[in-house]
């Protein structure tokens, strides 16, 4: 089994996490997410680190709905697009770029349009994990 040591820049960290390089500075900073200097004097967080300050933050900011499912992505809606039955809806999450196909009556009662800020909430059986820049992960064939 091979094992990935990932350590991130600021500005990688910053993407992952969805805000800007100045905001996960303020965060190491204030000691809320701790970055080791490297032979460069660059700031580098460790992926575990990372990982547990994310998952940390998720939820921070709920809005007390309760759900079995986990997935949550609070963004913009940047179109909607209906007919007679269907509307296409699709919301701006951080990077993420979330469309829901539903009923048009579904889409009209949630007074979906542009700009308006909404979750999109996803369950589901079947989730892809993929490692970028990596064609097989380790142990598979």
């Amino acid at each position: 089994m091979v094992k990935f040591v990932a350590t991130f820049r600021i500005s990688e960290a910053a993407a992952l996490l969805g805000v800007s390089a100045d905001t996960v500075r303020r965060w190491v900073d204030a000691g809320r997410l701790t970055a080791e200097r490297d032979e460069h004097g660059h700031r580098q967080i460790a992926g575990a680190d990372l990982a547990a300050f994310a998952r940390a933050q998720v939820g921070a900011d709920g809005d007390g709905a309760r759900s079995s499912a986990r997935n949550r992505f609070r963004g913009i809606v940047t179109e909607v697009i209906r007919d007679e039955v269907m509307a296409q809806v699709e919301i701006a999450a951080g990077p993420f770029r979330v469309v829901s196909l539903m009923s048009r009556q579904a889409a009209d009662e949630l007074g979906l349009v542009v700009g308006v800020v909404a979750v999109a909430v996803i369950k589901s059986t079947n989730v892809v994990v993929e490692i970028p820049g990596h064609e097989r992960v380790a142990g598979t064939s």
